[in-house]
């Protein structure tokens, strides 16, 4: 009987979530979210309020993955809007921060 195939496994024990697979496909976008991840539980960052409106329940958005660190706070409706029509939809806060020293 040891010949026999393994019966297989209930779906939801199976690796081959889509989350899981979202991670294997974007790994550098999954070590970013886990970076900041650790950076708030440690207390390296801290959540501000949304650039945009200021509310207070924001997302981390990465301009760039390679700077896992480096976020815009966005709250959920501005980050959906800044994916949907692209990221010179609100360049508030970078722009700003650069004009605070002049």
């Amino acid at each position: 009987m040891s010949d026999d195939p393994k019966p297989p496994r209930p779906p939801s024990l199976k690796s081959e979530t889509r989350q899981t697979n979202w991670r294997r496909t974007n790994l550098p976008k999954y070590q970013a979210h886990l970076a900041v991840q650790r950076a708030l539980m440690s207390g390296a960052l801290e959540k501000q309020g949304c650039e945009v409106c200021g509310a207070a329940k924001v997302d981390a958005h990465h301009d760039r993955y390679d700077e896992p660190l480096n976020v815009r706070w966005l709250c959920r409706s501005h980050h959906v809007k800044l994916h949907h029509y692209g990221e010179d939809m609100f360049p508030i806060g970078r722009q700003q921060a650069g004009l605070e020293g002049e």
